[in-house]
């Protein structure tokens, strides 16, 4: 492979199909040789000579037709927190480091898993539909305060989830790989094998896992089936870690009592699809992280771990490409 150059870098930019360099690039084009690619055969022309690869397209799955034409690639940044479409085996094989963006949408998503908390608490999907209705309908409602939270996925997302749950007056137990002691967050942490063991205690099922082929269709309709009659689901991870007719299923037969979705095993939804008229479920376009801002924040957060590569720094974020994830322990 040809020499790196971390003092004047060629570094090349994937995005989605038509979209432009992500806000703030500008000013990482004044010290590197900057290539846009935003299609497969855009990508496997540029891969000759780049040093880092920035992908802001978490859905593509440009790297294995580009592979090929690397010859001198010594880092790779994913500007999402999910890598799985990146993952290709030989990515996994190879000595080429992959960081993601680790801690940019954690606040923003618990803020989303939050607010679906008490909207299904407070029926405010209720008040929408009677005040379309000019529909005068006193009810009663839950309280938030005192109702129990799974978080699958015990990771920077999770731990910020549970946090701001417990600030609210809920409690907080997780599911990880393995068990391990609870902490400031997480009262308990399952271990994934035994999660249909502790499904039928909590009142709300959060989904914060990466997709990883031991998360792969883990909610199917034995998970469904094991929840509380009363309990909702709410997924902010990877759409194909629920099997969604099992999920669509559950919820037409009342095995469980509503669901609240940001992501879909495909994306974008397709307008006939069922989920969109169950009334006990809530439906957003992948977006729960997404703040205002956000686009230009993960740019600074690329640009800080791209300093400590020019000059030789342990980079932060780092993923265990066998996992599929940063591990609790990475910076």
């Amino acid at each position: 492979m040809a020499t790196t150059s971390r003092n004047n870098p060629v570094i090349t930019v994937l995005t989605g199909p038509d979209e432009p360099l992500p806000p703030g690039m500008d000013t990482i084009a004044a010290e590197a040789e900057l290539r846009h690619a935003d299609s497969d055969q855009k990508l496997a022309s540029a891969m000759p000579g780049t040093d880092v690869l920035c992908v802001t397209d978490f859905r593509t799955n440009a790297l294995g037709h580009a592979w090929p034409n690397i010859d001198r690639l010594s880092w790779i940044h994913a500007t999402s927190a999910g890598v799985d479409a990146l993952l290709i085996p030989d990515l996994r094989n190879s000595y080429i480091p992959v960081t993601n963006a680790r801690g940019i949408f954690d606040r923003a998503i618990a803020e989303y898993v939050l607010g679906q908390i008490i909207a299904f608490c407070k029926d405010f999907g209720g008040n929408t539909v009677y005040q379309q209705r000019h529909e005068w309908r006193h009810r009663d409602t839950e309280k938030v305060a005192g109702k129990r939270v799974l978080v699958v996925g015990a990771g920077s997302i999770g731990h910020e989830i549970a946090g701001l749950c417990q600030a609210a007056g809920l409690s907080a137990d997780g599911v990880a790989r393995s068990a391990r002691d609870g902490d400031d967050c997480f009262g308990t942490i399952h271990a994934q094998r035994d999660l249909l063991d502790c499904l039928p205690e909590y009142d709300f099922v959060v989904i914060a896992a990466p997709l990883t082929a031991g998360t792969r269709g883990l909610f199917d309709a034995r998970a469904f089936q094991a929840m509380a009659a009363e309990a909702r689901l709410i997924n902010i991870g990877r759409g194909p870690i629920v099997v969604t007719d099992d999920l669509v299923a559950a919820l037409d037969d009342g095995h469980i009592a509503g669901a609240a979705l940001d992501v879909f095993e495909q994306e974008p939804l397709p307008p006939d699809h069922p989920l969109w008229d169950l009334g006990n479920v809530r439906l957003s376009a992948h977006m729960a992280g997404d703040f205002i801002g956000w686009r230009r924040a993960l740019t600074e957060q690329f640009h800080d771990n791209l300093r400590r590569w020019q000059h030789g720094e342990a980079l932060i974020n780092k993923v265990d490409k066998g996992q599929g994830y940063v591990a609790p322990s990475a910076g």
